[in-house]
């Protein structure tokens, strides 16, 4: 319950947690590097939906710290006919159809990591090693934490360090929304490099749990197309530093321009923020949101591959 008794949504309460739960992650990737791709093996990263943000956004901080070539995939797009030394397979749940069925058609004797919040799953038991995400489990339908967490737990396990993080995840927990986010008709998300993938999760979060228009574009295409659909009441919000000149090229067509110095997953957090309030205020329930389930699985397809 809030301080004025109102139910606060399960979503609320693991956004909240995230600061936390970063701590945990970061303490965690010194324990399972040996479980983490290796400096100069070859990768594919895979997942659906939140899993397959992650891979996108690990598959871009990978290759920019040297540390070998990346791809990211969704599970059911796989390419099969590139070769890899390891295969990582990101699923809150364990049991999505599709990242099993890839997990299954694996090559034989190729290394293969899932990380996961359900180790006790046909992922995490059929996989060569496993990374729980335990702690970042969650009850809400739409993923939050288990997400911020797994790249946190990369991003450290990468080199980077984690107080910094887990301070911007505080502030971000702090801080106000976007002037006039809650009434835009419309909500862009724009991106480079690795946070490409963290404004399409933006996207998907704000699509999924309210029920409302968003799109994600990358920062730098944005001025060849999308820009043209910019008016007021559109409200485009840039993750990480934008391209010149086009905060000024956005505010021209009447749009409110967001941007902020702070670390792009930290970000992240306000815009999961803005999909439960968007959804409290449309009378939805952000913990289950319509035609979602903790885990896609289709009948009759698990055992195939």
């Amino acid at each position: 319950m809030s301080e004025s008794g109102e139910r606060v949504s399960r979503a609320a309460e693991e956004i909240e947690s995230q600061p936390g739960c970063w701590v945990q992650a970061a303490e965690l990737a010194g324990e399972v590097a040996g479980a983490l791709p290796q400096a100069g093996e070859r990768v594919a990263a895979v997942g659906c939906g939140t899993s397959h943000n992650i891979a996108k956004a690990y598959a871009q901080l990978r290759e920019r710290a040297g540390l070998g070539e990346t791809d990211a995939f969704a599970s059911s797009e796989v390419s099969w006919a590139r070769r890899y030394d390891r295969m990582l397979f990101f699923s809150r749940t364990g049991t999505t159809t599709e990242t099993l069925q890839a997990l299954r058609r694996a090559p034989k004797g190729m290394a293969t990591t899932t990380v996961t919040a359900r180790p006790k799953t046909p992922l995490g038991e059929e996989a060569g090693q496993v990374v729980s995400l335990e702690f970042a489990d969650e009850e809400a339908v739409i993923q939050t934490r288990y997400a911020t967490s797994a790249i946190v737990l990369l991003r450290v396990h990468l080199g980077e360090g984690s107080s910094a993080l887990v301070e911007a995840a505080e502030d971000a927990l702090a801080r106000s929304l976007p002037e006039g986010a809650l009434d835009a008709r419309q909500h862009t998300f724009l991106g480079r490099g690795w946070t490409a993938a963290i404004a399409d999760e933006a996207t998907l979060k704000l699509r999924e749990t309210a029920q409302v228009w968003a799109e994600a574009h990358n920062a730098m295409e944005y001025r060849h197309g999308p820009i043209s659909l910019a008016e007021p009441g559109f409200l485009v919000w840039c993750f990480g530093e934008p391209p010149a000149a086009l905060a000024d090229e956005v505010r021209a067509t009447g749009a409110r321009w967001e941007q902020s110095p702070a670390d792009p997953l930290a970000e992240l957090i306000r815009a999961q923020r803005l999909a439960v309030m968007l959804a409290e205020g449309r009378g939805l329930n952000p913990d289950s949101p319509r035609g979602l389930r903790h885990s896609i699985v289709l009948s009759g397809l698990a055992g195939e591959g």
